[in-house]
């Protein structure tokens, strides 16, 4: 299971080529050789979605620039698997009170309605103040990884890969640099 998540930490961490600007936004955050094959969804305000082209592989691209408790400019992708779980995220985010936010994620964790991301899918973001002025993120979800789990430290102080909000659905590894 490490040398499938390293191998996918590899490919998560590849540098992305400027898309052409005549590309639907949603596909920005999306590596290259999984563009043509992504899904394109739009998000409706009750947080259910439309699809806007349907995909050959397992990748969900989703242009939430603007909503409530988004950046200016920010796109997502990630496995389609995932759906339930960026539903809720939006959900969540869209509280602008942060005690009440995680309050109410504290919640949905404990009680164990927390929909959970597929363990090893990749999460891609593109988040701004504009197109122009952004940066990627890279994660990779492994809900429940601690490092009695996986091996990998649970803070940044040895500078490598390490997996944040170990032993919760929300556990997932940070990149380096990303």
């Amino acid at each position: 299971a490490r040398l499938v998540l390293l191998g996918a930490l590899a490919i998560s961490t590849s540098v992305f080529a400027q898309a052409p600007a005549a590309m639907d936004p949603a596909l920005l955050a999306a590596p290259p050789n999984l563009r043509e094959g992504a899904t394109i969804i739009k998000w409706k305000p009750d947080y259910t979605y439309e699809t806007v082209k349907k995909g050959t592989n397992r990748l969900v691209c989703f242009d939430i620039s603007g909503m409530a408790g988004q950046q200016a400019f920010s796109v997502e992708c990630t496995s389609i698997a995932n759906l339930a779980r960026v539903a809720q995220n939006l959900k969540f985010e869209a509280e602008p009170d942060r005690a009440k936010r995680q309050a109410a994620l504290d919640a949905a964790e404990k009680n164990g309605t927390r929909a959970k991301p597929e363990f090893g899918s990749v999460w891609y973001h593109v988040r701004g103040a504009d197109r122009d002025h952004s940066r990627t993120h890279t994660t990779i979800a492994v809900p429940g990884a601690t490092t009695a789990s996986l091996g990998l430290p649970e803070n940044a102080s040895q500078g490598g890969v390490w997996i944040m909000d170990a032993g919760t659905s929300t556990a997932h590894l940070m990149t380096p640099g990303q």
